[in-house]
């Protein structure tokens, strides 16, 4: 592929529309779909040019390669309203806009035999509900609801290979979002903006970050890793200054965490991580809606979403030289708080499990198709004094589950 193809590729990519779902939280359970046919696992191993954005120092045991994939994320989400006093009562389907395509794209380049270099493309989170019948509907709002958060990371890394048996990585992350919000009209009453609250069309900013990571082969069979995530500061969003707290700002949580990769037979691999992603440093996102401030305040009302951890254990069995069999299973804690359901009507990020299969085939010493399948078992969390008084109080519940699957190609020269 020559630099003017890889060009192209790049532009086209940038022109499809990149909006991911709620998984982990809002981050996506993996950063490639290797990765995602193992319920995500990554930290400790070395799956493709896109998986460096998990760790960057996994570049240095790849090689020359190109890669590119695209993932069909269908999710299901609703809410339902009970015991309220002012007719918000009902079953609500946010499912109008129903199937989202993801792409990815990446390259790794090794420059000798201790520094590589690459670049990932991905979609790291996102989310999206659309209401035809709005939930808010009886507070006066009209017309269609919902959110549309889309996010595409842009990761440039370097890995150097301290010796035999150890490799660190540094990563810059570029950061582009666009949300916009719509049906929603009935919060302008508690903002401190009511102009800047909904309906205002899609808004963009963006930011930088950092990454660092290491693996190190600490025995013939096993290999560990750890990889840390800076937060990113975005620019505000200026037409949705009045929904999200400091002016709309929604900044990327910072996240990190450990793996291992155990190879515990010739042909069979059992790899697992553990990642911390910390939602209530973003003030838009883990300030509970019952902060006595205005939306959009310095210290304004969020979605009350908490930190979490997630775990995630997966196999590896190489069938034969051509074929490549992948499976993982991953949990989190609940980051909606029973308390804080309300708001989240908007952003039902309540998945807590996945169970994940995937594929590789070699087609020719050069080229191999992967294939990935996740499914995102449904949760539900129903609201424990979850609408305040002013707003007629009784409950808020939400429920979600997904199907994801991906196809990658990938080209080693």
């Amino acid at each position: 592929m020559t630099l003017s193809a890889r060009s192209s590729l790049t532009l086209v990519l940038t022109l499809i529309p990149l909006t991911a779902q709620a998984t982990n939280g809002y981050f996506m359970h993996g950063s490639s779909v290797k990765a995602q046919g193992m319920a995500g696992v990554s930290f400790a191993l070395a799956h493709d040019s896109i998986k460096s954005a998990s760790n960057p120092a996994s570049l240095i045991a790849l090689g020359n390669q190109y890669d590119l994939g695209l993932t069909l994320f269908t999710p299901d989400r609703s809410s339902e309203i009970e015991g309220n006093g002012f007719g918000l009562n009902g079953r609500y389907d946010a499912n109008s806009d129903h199937h989202f395509w993801i792409p990815e794209a990446g390259f790794a380049r090794r420059l000798n035999d201790r520094v590589a270099y690459g670049l990932a493309m991905y979609a790291n989170g996102g989310m999206n509900t659309s209401y035809k019948q709005n939930p808010f509907a009886s507070f006066g709002a009209t017309g269609p609801a919902g959110v549309d958060l889309t996010q595409l990371f842009v990761t440039g890394s370097l890995a150097y290979k301290v010796n035999e048996q150890h490799s660190v990585g540094v990563g810059v992350t570029y950061v582009y979002q666009r949300f916009a919000a719509e049906g929603i009209q009935n919060f302008a009453g508690i903002s401190s903006d009511p102009g800047a609250v909904s309906n205002n069309g899609h808004d963009s900013s963006n930011g930088w970050g950092l990454k660092l990571g290491w693996q190190g082969k600490v025995t013939d069979t096993l290999t560990l890793g750890a990889s840390w995530s800076s937060k990113v500061s975005t620019d505000e969003f200026n037409r949705y200054r009045g929904l999200f707290a400091k002016h709309g700002g929604f900044d990327v949580p910072e996240s990190y965490g450990l793996g291992f990769a155990w190879q515990f037979a010739p042909r069979w691999t059992l790899a697992g991580d553990w990642e911390r992603i910390e939602y209530s440093e973003v003030a838009s996102v883990g300030n509970p809606l019952s902060l006595m401030a205005p939306l959009g305040a310095d210290n304004g009302p969020g979605f009350g979403w908490e930190d979490i951890e997630v775990y995630k254990l997966g196999v590896i069995y190489q069938y034969d030289a051509r074929l490549t069999l992948r499976a993982g299973y991953s949990h989190t804690n609940q980051p909606i708080p029973s308390s804080q359901t309300l708001l989240n009507i908007l952003a039902p990020g309540v998945i807590e499990d996945h169970l994940s299969v995937g594929a590789s085939w070699q087609l020719t010493p050069e080229q191999t198709l992967t294939f990935s399948y996740t499914h995102a078992l449904e949760e539900e969390v129903k609201g424990q004094n979850s609408i305040p008084g002013p707003f007629g109080g009784g409950e808020a519940n939400l429920k979600m589950s997904q199907d994801i699957l991906g196809v990658a190609w990938e080209y080693r020269y």
